[in-house]
């Protein structure tokens, strides 16, 4: 893979020649990739790929108008002929208030190393290799009659910034993966799991042999599944889906939502929304983090922010524009591609641990329901009615006596995020994260 470098002097001098253009204000960013992926099933080598881009986006105000183009031809008549276009849009374009750059004193003053970027990246061969052993390894245990494969990935990145007020920055970031999915069973009574590490250094990945044996046991784990009544009991999420409920709460505050009036907790801000035990926490600048960033899809610097302390909603998830329609000032939360104008959205969220162990939670559960994989989903962020498809493990007096399937979970989120309890087992595996979480009180539909 090529070396992606940031290159802040570059696009500085293409946003100096949008404003000299006749744009009133200017920001651009480029996003310059490179990865590659192997695969393995069956014991056999399924390909190796590999893919390299550079895509840089402009967004140009004239007036209150703005517009955005991309182009992933970097040539200099290219550009010219990009800036000239963006221009006659914004122009042209409905006038749009609330749009424009964040001011100087909001952009980050230094990019801070966060130690996104491995120094190395692992061969073809050597990613070939993991992917057998995961698989390998999934296949080896009893039970396990078919795979879907295995696959490895290793990707760099580097992501430019620069705006007409005098920010200009960048980063380097790289990110590796193992997955693997296989199936239990034969005929009619089949089941299929997977399980996968990703990190932002290639010595932080779990081993490739561990991260098959899970997939494989959670596979035979789900054989001979039964059915269950409708009724209402305790939920208990596993760590893989607990996340989901931080996730709901970034877009029930997203400064967009909150504007637009269509987020359910809208009128909620310094309440109450969580039981007093609840803390959840978005930080940007987490070393080695998986959504890390110095700063955002602006120019600004982001920091630590307890989004809910003891349970209370502190801050909505802002960015310039957003923060505008609300009379307030950015959090440094936006997002951006290079085809769109940024949007609010968090970046490393997560639930602090509670103080009793995934056992503890459920010992005093005499019917319940632990939830290993959901699907589907149905949400109102207004209402906040809330349902997933579901299949996981029956509990009976506080243990896992039998696997289930074909289930529908149901409640109102408002609902849930005050009869949540937090196991103490949070780990930093996703980009968004919690500990097993018990929610009270909800619908389970089966039979």
């Amino acid at each position: 893979m090529s070396n992606s470098k940031p290159n802040p002097d570059f696009l500085a001098d293409f946003v100096a020649k949008a404003t000299s253009s006749g744009a009133d204000a200017a920001d651009a960013v480029m996003i310059q990739s490179a990865s590659s992926s192997a695969s393995w099933r069956m014991g056999r080598n399924e390909g190796i790929e590999s893919a390299e881009s550079s895509d840089l986006g402009l967004r140009v105000m004239v007036g209150q108008g703005q517009a955005i183009v991309s182009s992933t031809d970097l040539n200099a008549s290219a550009l010219r002929e990009l800036i000239e276009r963006a221009i006659t849009m914004a122009r042209n374009a409905p006038v749009d208030e609330y749009a424009g750059l964040p001011s100087a004193d909001d952009l980050a003053a230094t990019v801070v190393d966060l130690d996104l970027a491995d120094s190395e990246i692992p061969s073809s061969s050597i990613l070939l290799d993991l992917a057998s052993q995961a698989e390998d390894s999934a296949r080896s245990v009893s039970g396990i009659t078919n795979s879907e494969g295995a696959e490895t990935s290793a990707g760099e990145s580097a992501v430019t910034l620069a705006n007409s007020s005098g920010f200009a920055g960048g980063y380097r970031a790289t990110s590796f993966g193992i997955s693997v999915s296989v199936i239990a069973g034969s005929d009619t009574q089949m089941e299929r799991d997977y399980e996968y590490t990703s990190s932002r250094h290639f010595s932080d990945l779990e081993p490739a042999s561990e991260i098959g044996k899970r997939a494989a046991e959670r596979a035979v784990r789900r054989l001979d599944p039964k059915k269950v009544k409708s009724q209402q009991v305790p939920v208990v999420f596993d760590p893989r889906l607990s996340g989901g409920f931080p996730r709901l709460l970034a877009g029930l505050i997203s400064g967009a939502a909150i504007a637009r009036g269509t987020s359910i907790l809208k009128d909620n801000m310094n309440e109450q929304v969580f039981s007093p035990t609840i803390n959840i926490i978005d930080d940007p600048l987490r070393k080695r983090g998986l959504s890390s960033r110095p700063f955002d899809g602006e120019g600004v610097q982001g920091k630590s922010r307890n989004i809910v302390k003891d349970g209370v909603l502190t801050t909505w998830l802002l960015d310039t524009r957003s923060a505008r329609q609300l009379s307030l000032k950015t959090t440094g939360h936006a997002a951006r591609g290079t085809s769109s104008p940024p949007s609010p959205g968090p970046t490393n969220l997560y639930m602090l641990a509670g103080s009793v162990s995934p056992d503890e939670l459920i010992e005093n559960i005499d019917d319940g329901f632990y939830i290993s994989e959901m699907m589907g989903m149905s949400f109102n962020s207004i209402t906040g009615d809330y349902s997933r498809g579901a299949s996981g493990f029956w509990i009976k007096n506080g243990e896992l006596i039998h696997p289930v399937n074909e289930m529908t979970v149901a409640g109102n989120v408002k609902d849930m995020f005050l009869e949540i309890t937090p196991a103490n087992d949070l780990q930093f595996r996703y980009s968004v994260n919690a500990p097993t979480i018990r929610v009270d009180g909800m619908t389970v539909a089966g039979v």
